[in-house]
């Protein structure tokens, strides 16, 4: 039987899952930018979290939630947080619920949700109040007016490779992606960053999602390859997908490191045992700082005894981002453009800041995996130094 690359429902998956779906409408560009407040006093804060979603959702919840109160611990009395909690059950309709009893509970601002369709709905209630949501989403599609999405998003990725390896005489550039709208959405911003940084779009190579037809298109990206003079192959696909396959026969078909420079846009060295193939090495991607990421699981197992969830520092993120502009006793500290300062913040995972449109930028570092480990090329900025890192 033909092995099929499935779309489960892990978090990742789940955030990208309606790149398709035209949700910018539900967040209205001219609501207000946001509520006034006392900061003086506790400021209520609403963290939305998928409780009872499923399995995972209890534990997932729990972790986000351990999170936010480290961050709120962190503050040392500079910024006082009420932070309170609202099941969204992993859906919209509860999330859009949860949304409104925030709200009428006194929130000023939203933390989450985490899926992207809790996230436009709860955003859409939210827009109607005035209230601004950050959510921990990382789908784009979603992102506007009042929303604000956390998660690290492909085109901030996308644009930190492609400028590394155009930086680096590796600008020509053949995308590999998958036909699915989360790989289809990779693409499209792999090809932005290539237009954005004067690299060269060599031409796109796609495939359909199952083993076979995966391992039966290497031959035709080789060829398309040699035959553009593309000096790096960029795959949007992740090693829960196809990224294992193609590496393994990329050699037996003349993909070799010495030819080409392999670019992942997703994480390449989770799981860690993913390391371990040959074809792995020499490869490059993006991730945040690991000094920084290393020293909030740390702390956080110090603190509750297990490790965080993977996307859990996002939890902490924004609570960071709330405390620092709730410190500066600004009673417009919680709008639109307070939340978009050019500055940015601190977080666990390093300096982000907000756009105006919804969508964030991060500070990564680019790492190449060599001898089955990670070796940074370029570490991540610990500030920004103008409209752009």
């Amino acid at each position: 039987m033909v092995a099929v690359f499935r779309l489960r429902r892990k978090v990742l998956s789940a955030f990208v899952a309606l790149a398709g779906i035209a949700l910018l409408a539900s967040c209205d560009p001219s609501a207000i930018g946001g509520p006034s407040i006392n900061s003086r006093k506790a400021v209520p804060v609403a963290l939305l979290l998928p409780q009872t979603a499923g399995a995972q959702g209890p534990a997932l919840s729990r972790s986000f939630e351990n999170a936010a109160r480290l961050a709120i611990q962190d503050l040392g009395g500079q910024a006082e947080i009420d932070l309170r909690v609202y099941d969204t059950g992993g859906n919209a309709q509860k999330a859009a619920a949860a949304a409104n009893q925030a709200i009428s509970d006194g929130a000023k601002i939203i933390l989450g949700p985490l899926f992207a369709d809790a996230a436009a709905a709860a955003g859409k209630v939210a827009a109607s109040r005035g209230v601004n949501v950050l959510s921990f989403s990382n789908n784009p599609t979603v992102a506007g007016g009042n929303l604000f999405v956390l998660g690290s998003t492909f085109q901030n990725t996308a644009d930190r490779l492609v400028g590394y390896a155009a930086s680096h005489g590796r600008g020509d550039i053949l995308i590999v992606h998958g036909q699915s709208p989360a790989e289809e959405q990779g693409r499209d911003a792999i090809a932005r960053a290539i237009a954005a940084h004067g690299a060269r779009l060599a031409g796109t190579v796609s495939f359909p999602l199952t083993a076979q037809q995966v391992i039966e298109t290497i031959p035709s990206i080789a060829r398309q390859a040699r035959s553009t003079g593309a000096t790096t192959i960029f795959l949007t696909s992740g090693n829960d997908g196809a990224v294992p396959y193609l590496i393994q026969e990329f050699p037996n078909n003349g993909v070799t490191r010495d030819q080409y420079q392999l670019i992942g846009l997703q994480r390449l060295d989770i799981p860690a045992g993913a390391m371990e193939f040959e074809g792995m090495q020499g490869a490059w991607f993006a991730l945040p700082d690991p000094g920084l990421t290393q020293q909030f699981q740390s702390r956080y197992f110090a603190a509750y005894g297990t490790a965080p969830h993977p996307l859990a520092g996002l939890a902490y993120d924004g609570i960071a981002a709330i405390g620092a502009l709730i410190a500066t006793g600004s009673s417009d500290a919680l709008t639109a453009p307070q939340l978009t300062r050019a500055s940015g913040f601190a977080g666990v995972n390093g300096v982000f800041r907000l756009r105006p449109n919804g969508t964030n930028e991060r500070g990564l570092a680019v790492a190449e995996i060599l001898n089955k480990q990670v070796v940074i090329l370029d570490p991540a900025p610990r500030s920004f130094g103008g409209p752009g890192l």
